[in-house]
């Protein structure tokens, strides 16, 4: 072996993804791919996942006794993942340190130049041929600058960056490090005892989204898998891990209609076993809605579409190129297969008013998906719409570019006013879909039920849910059909804290307010 690398994740939480379940960090196992395969002792240490304290994460760093250490980050991890490789250089100053991620490859001279940094190195892009080659050359002695997707500190101790790698042309190829995952620790809830995994069937986006990181990052490209080696990979995950349900990755899946169509082919025909969650454009699912039978049939049974805006000027200002109508029919066209439907609504643009979101919160109900989540507009500091929205911005700490908390401040609201809005945007949202509980199919009904509960104890809004009251208010149709799921219960409350006591699930007193 050549070097011991360790790769992290930042143990960061907002409460958004954490609801659902714990997810493999693909990213890491697709660099650690490239590790393993240039000869690199690697291990995997997913603290974000393992809810670990920066102190458990350098009693792992000391036993582990890494060459180099390196994490990957967005924009809400960055303070976390630098805070890990502060850790590293704090046990052995001797460790190198990278990071990656679509911060950091575009915001690499602030974190290069930030005083006291604790980064050696800047992966810039994707990571798989950057990272072996990175680390050959630096236990050679030799210049990292020389590395395409690596910037680093010049002789005079300046950021300096080389040129961006070329992406690789053929991902088929790209090694990914499952083995080194301690699969117990990834399940979705909604399914109980389900295995869950991360996969990637294309990457890229060439849509021109203004406030996307996604589009940015991958230059407004997007290279597919081949439909075979994709399916062929779940087959193993199945095999292998015991997989049992895996979310795409992918920013548009869907957008070469011959490619999809193969794919869903192999589903069908292979039956790999895996269910299978997806994001995609409203637009590819209108074109393709005769085939929202064979989707459904090949083991997609959750499909996000990002709406963003019920306005089409905002949709505009948000080069979303994509028409208001196309997104309601498209989630019409997903509730009509039984699919569950998914989407976001983006608020707290500069002209945002109360009356504003709750307007979005009635045409969401219009639109009735499933679910839809109501987030706070994050000005990615890299993203092309970042200018227009500077003058507004009222705090540059990064951990709170995460959706959940208001960043800018509209003209017309504080920004603690902006977040008020967004959770009673959830109220009334969740409130008239739970009044519709019984009327939904089965499968639906019960995914809901689910939904409802991971609300209550995992997600952002749990505590908003607890400080709520007692569910006085909450509609009769609603408290009858939650009764019956065993979500809440009419038995008598100890005489302490009565109220709350008697309920089982926190989420009713957040609906009922």
């Amino acid at each position: 072996m050549k070097a011991k690398v360790l790769l992290l994740t930042a143990p960061y939480h907002a409460g958004v993804v954490e609801a659902s379940g714990t997810w493999v960090p693909l990213a890491l196992v697709s660099v650690a791919g490239g590790f393993v395969a240039a000869g690199y002792e690697v291990e995997i240490y997913d603290a974000m996942t393992l809810f670990v304290t920066h102190a458990d994460i350098e009693e792992k760093i000391r036993k582990s006794r890494p060459d180099f250490v390196g994490v990957t980050s967005i924009t809400a991890t960055i303070n976390d993942a630098i805070a890990v490789l502060a850790t590293a250089k704090r046990v052995n100053s001797r460790i190198g340190t990278f990071i990656g991620g679509a911060h950091p490859s575009f915001m690499w001279k602030e974190i290069l130049e930030a005083p006291g940094s604790p980064v050696d190195f800047v992966v810039r892009g994707e990571g798989e041929t950057t990272g072996p080659e990175l680390l050959d050359r630096v236990i050679a002695g030799l210049s990292s600058l020389d590395v395409p997707g690596v910037a680093g500190r010049d002789q005079e101790g300046r950021a300096a960056s080389g040129p961006r790698r070329p992406d690789a042309k053929n991902i088929d190829l790209l090694p990914s490090a499952w083995h080194l995952l301690d699969w117990k620790n990834y399940t979705f809830r909604p399914r109980p005892g389900s295995v869950s995994a991360i996969v990637s069937s294309s990457r890229g986006c060439a849509q021109g989204c203004s406030f996307c990181s996604q589009q940015k990052f991958w230059r407004r490209t997007w290279r597919a898998r081949s439909p075979e080696s994709f399916v062929g990979e779940l087959e193993m995950l199945n095999r292998e891990y015991g997989v049992s349900i895996a979310m795409i990755a992918d920013e548009t899946p869907t957008v070469d209609r011959a490619r999809w169509r193969r794919v869903l082919d192999l589903l069908i025909a292979r039956k790999p076993g895996v269910e299978l969650m997806m994001e995609t454009r409203a637009d590819d699912i209108v074109r393709d809605r005769d085939w929202m039978a064979d989707t459904r049939k090949a083991g997609i049974v959750h499909i996000y579409v990002g709406v963003e805006s019920d306005s089409q000027e905002t949709l505009n200002t948000f080069n979303k190129n994509l028409k208001v109508e196309t997104s309601r029919e498209a989630i019409r066209l997903i509730n009509e297969a039984g699919i569950i439907s998914e989407t976001a609504f983006v608020l707290g643009m500069p002209g945002e008013t109360p009356e504003s979101i709750r307007h979005t919160v009635k045409m969401a109900l219009e639109y009735n998906p499933d679910m839809a989540f109501f987030m706070a507009i994050a000005p990615w500091p890299y993203a092309d719409i970042y200018k227009d929205l500077e003058p507004f911005i009222e705090t540059r700490d990064y951990s709170q570019y995460n959706l959940v908390k208001a960043v800018i401040k509209p003209r017309a609201m504080t920004r603690a006013e902006v977040e008020k809005e967004l959770t009673n945007a959830f109220r009334e949202f969740y409130t008239k879909r739970l009044e519709k509980l019984d009327q939904m199919p089965p499968a639906k009904r019960d995914y809901m039920i689910s939904v409802t509960k991971l609300l209550a104890s995992h997600s952002y809004l749990k505590e908003q849910m607890k400080e709520m009251g007692t569910g006085e208010g909450m509609p009769e149709s609603v408290r009858k059909v939650l009764r019956k799921a065993g979500i809440i219960t009419d038995a008598p409350a100890p005489p302490v804290k009565a109220a709350k006591a008697k309920l089982r699930c926190p989420v009713i007193g957040f609906l009922s307010r």
